[in-house]
């Protein structure tokens, strides 16, 4: 996955425009931004509000209206990056021991299924790792469900529009400080450095949107914490009112679940959105943090090296804004939520897949041809093969004279004490300390073993089954089942390939 979304970064490399579209609530903000001599430069903007929910309308009513909200602004790019409402993105953090990337990979998926509330396959799944000065790793988990995503590509495609990415507006407003962790190909992580990333700044970002706030958290190098406080704003009429201290509280408890390595790396608040509000919940959180070392900043403005080119002066902070800025400056978003799309091959066959006669007989004689091909190919190896055996067939038939004596004199019995050495390499494999232990061991046929016991965590499960697969003699490792917590119980089986005795 991670080669494909740099593929697919680096052919965007080459946009020189884009529109950037950021929803919240039923308000949709936009931006056309044109990249040109190391400058961005802004061209057209626009403001709206949706009279029909993107989630459950028509999509293509939905998409009628947006474009002709673009068609009154003059916006005519089809290209868009789109900012997904962060109240769709269901979240959960866990931490990973140092392990291998597969490993990693197994252990998140068991984590996701037991951290959100539904059926992961249902999910459109991403996650941003922090790590940690022992090695271990924090991992926010986010998923958005297929079908919010589907809805949305019906409804832009409805609008003529083409979406490049999807990602939560906020990531894009505050992304994390220096590089993000990326994933593992050592099979030690321990041995990389990685207290220069915890020691990176870490900020608590607020975004106030519509009717929420969105929160995130970034230290260690990715995002920590990533929430949506709904009921923070209240709506009356045409005034809203901040709920500042509810906001607060939040954010305290958000901190307070942190691994205590990343909370103290967080130094920094920074509120984004209407000055009026944004205001006010600054003044409640200089109260609340400031006496514990924290600074709190409103951003009015973007900072000269936010994106590595020269900005237009009167850019207004948003999220269409940075998530469209960053696009075209080829930074890869931290969550990216766009379906893949199907291959071109896939497109032109079935663009192409009508019932047309000629384009059927030109595949048929293709095929014949080919099949033709193959055929004289194996003809004349054929006939090569006979001359090679003809040469050979005297000797042949005399080792296999000599094989059938071998046979017919040679023990039946098999002397490798097979059974002995599969048990002594499952000890070799289970730990000292009594963390992984067997409750029952099953060999069949002298080849296929099953072991069933319990484990205290998972990492200690999954050590003994990467010692197990790289011992001799394994092949076929499968873990059938694993249940509980502390302990877990597990069952896995193998196939026993290392060589025995005569067994005639």
């Amino acid at each position: 996955m991670n080669n494909i979304l740099k593929i697919n970064f680096a052919r965007r490399k080459k946009l020189t425009g884009v529109l950037g579209l950021a929803l919240d609530g039923s308000r949709l903000e936009g931006v056309v931004l044109r990249r040109a001599n190391g400058s961005l430069g802004l061209q057209q903007t626009f403001s709206a509000t949706l009279s029909l929910d993107p989630l459950t309308a028509a999509p293509e009513l939905v998409g009628r209206e947006i474009r002709n909200h673009l068609d009154a602004a003059g916006i005519r790019e089809r290209r868009c990056v789109a900012g997904i409402p962060l109240k769709w993105v269901l979240a959960a953090g866990t931490e990973i021991p140092a392990l291998a990337e597969a490993d990693a990979a197994a252990l998140l998926q068991m984590e996701a299924e037991r951290g959100f509330p539904c059926d992961v396959t249902t999910l459109r799944m991403a996650n941003s790792r922090c790590r940690l000065p022992d090695g271990k790793q924090h991992v926010t988990l986010a998923g958005i469900p297929n079908e919010q995503l589907a809805a949305l590509e019906q409804v832009l495609a409805a609008a003529k529009l083409k979406p490049l990415s999807f990602a939560p507006g906020i990531t894009a407003l505050q992304p994390p400080a220096g590089t993000p962790v990326p994933p593992s190909d050592s099979p030690d992580p321990a041995t990389k450095t990685s207290a220069s990333v915890v020691r990176s700044p870490g900020v608590l970002a607020l975004a106030i949107g519509e009717s929420q706030v969105s929160l995130q958290v970034t230290a260690g190098g990715g995002v920590a914490a990533l929430r949506s406080l709904e009921g923070a704003i209240e709506i009356e009429g045409a005034r809203r009112t901040l709920h500042a201290a509810m906001v607060a509280r939040e954010c305290r408890i958000t901190l307070g679940q942190l691994p205590a390595a990343l909370r103290a790396a967080v130094r920094s608040i920074r509120i984004f959105g209407p000055r009026d509000l944004a205001r006010n919940l600054s003044d409640e959180m200089e109260l609340r943090f400031e006496p514990l070392g924290m600074t709190v900043e409103v951003v009015s403005a973007y900072a000269p090296d936010e994106f590595g080119v020269a900005l237009p002066a009167d850019a207004a902070v948003s999220p269409a804004f940075s998530l469209a800025a960053r696009l075209l400056t080829g930074q890869a978003p931290i969550f990216e939520f766009l379906p893949p799309r199907p291959t071109a091959w896939q497109q032109l066959a079935a663009r192409y897949s009508s019932s047309r006669l000629r384009t059927a007989g030109a595949i048929a004689a293709g095929v014949v041809l080919l099949v033709g091909g193959l055929f004289l190919i194996q003809e004349i190896q054929l006939v090569i093969l006979r001359s090679q055996w003809s040469g050979m067939a005297a000797k042949v038939k005399d080792l296999d004279n000599v094989q059938a004596q071998i046979r017919k004199y040679r023990p039946w019995f098999d002397d490798s004490c097979r059974d002995l050495s599969i048990l002594r390499q499952l000890t070799l494999a289970f730990p000292e300390d009594g963390a992984v232990t067997a409750k029952s061991v099953e060999i069949r046929d002298g080849a296929l073993v099953n072991c069933s016991g319990t484990a205290s965590d998972n990492a200690a499960l999954l050590r003994t089954l990467s010692q197990l697969r790289a011992a001799n003699g394994v092949a076929d490792l499968k873990v059938d089942q694993i249940r509980g917590k502390s302990p877990m119980q597990f069952t896995f089986d193998f196939h026993w390939n290392q060589g025995g005795g005569n067994e005639n």
